[in-house]
């Protein structure tokens, strides 16, 4: 007959497999995010390198002959039109290129970042990043959904020595309830129904704030007191694994040592905040 001990050992090693399969789900809904949010930048790269090589082209008729070029002022005006013309196309396409290299440094940083590894981070810069993979994920996953992100950074927050893989799951996991939240509510409600996910990250004292809020369904009195429980769900079988939000407590409040707070009335709002140490 199997020992209390030896019970409480095999329910850990559950835990922690289901742990990894919500892991390896999230990975999977990522990955569909990506191939949406890659084709944007990718798409400037081959459009503005044909648009570059058509003003080679003109440019190398227009240089065929140097000493015409010379005789006509206004030859020379056009050529140095095209030059400008490349330069700007030249800039757009690096920052695009750039774009797609920083989504998939981010994923791989999600899939293989040191354990509890704090590094110095723009943590503006990885809310949106992840804000928008989760918005591109879940038009990937979820049919007609379509919502209005409105964001608000503040300027000059000095890099936060975080673990980056964790706090990026962490966004994303409530930036995907908000996402679910505003497209349920949209198949409920009239055509008029706006669905609004609001971002904010900002400082306030010595604490760092990421704020994320939408004008989906809300949450019940049950569903408050119940948040945080492991399996606990509000979503049909297949869409949630009532791990999210247990795990971005263990995130925020035991490895960052912040905190979350949350308001919320059914039907009408949520807001997540998400509170950590500000350090300078």
């Amino acid at each position: 007959m199997e020992t209390i001990e030896e019970l409480k050992n095999q329910i850990a090693s559950l835990q922690e497999q289901v742990k990894q399969q919500e892991k390896m789900a999230t990975l999977g809904l990522l990955t569909a995010g990506i191939v949406h949010e890659i084709r944007n930048p990718l798409n400037f790269v081959v459009n503005f390198s044909k648009l570059s090589a058509d003003l080679v082209r003109d440019l190398s008729e227009d240089l065929e002959n140097i000493e015409a070029v010379k005789a006509q002022s206004a030859d020379w005006e056009d050529i140095q039109d095209i030059m400008e013309n490349l330069q700007e196309n030249l800039q757009k396409i690096r920052e695009h290129g750039d774009r797609a290299t920083s989504i998939i440094q981010n994923i791989l940083l999600y899939s293989r970042g040191k354990e509890d590894e704090f590094i110095p981070t723009d943590v503006c810069k990885l809310v949106k990043e992840y804000v928008w993979l989760s918005y591109h994920a879940m038009r990937a996953s979820l049919k007609n959904f379509n919502i209005s992100i409105q964001e608000t950074y503040e300027e000059g927050i000095p890099m936060q020595p975080i673990i980056p893989q964790d706090l990026s799951r962490a966004v994303l996991n409530v930036m995907n309830n908000a996402c679910y939240a505003v497209w349920e509510k949209a198949q409920r409600s009239a055509v008029d129904f706006k669905p609004i996910v609001e971002i904010h990250v900002y400082r306030e004292g010595k604490e760092l704030y990421i704020a994320i809020k939408d004008n989906g369904i809300g949450m019940t009195d049950e569903v408050k007191q119940r948040l945080f429980e492991t399996f606990f769900t509000t979503k049909p079988t297949g869409q949630g694994t009532g791990l999210g939000m247990y795990i971005t407590r263990n995130i925020i409040e035991n490895k960052h040592h912040g905190r979350i707070e949350f308001d919320s009335q059914a039907g009408e709002f949520t807001t997540f905040t998400l509170i950590i140490p500000l350090k300078e």
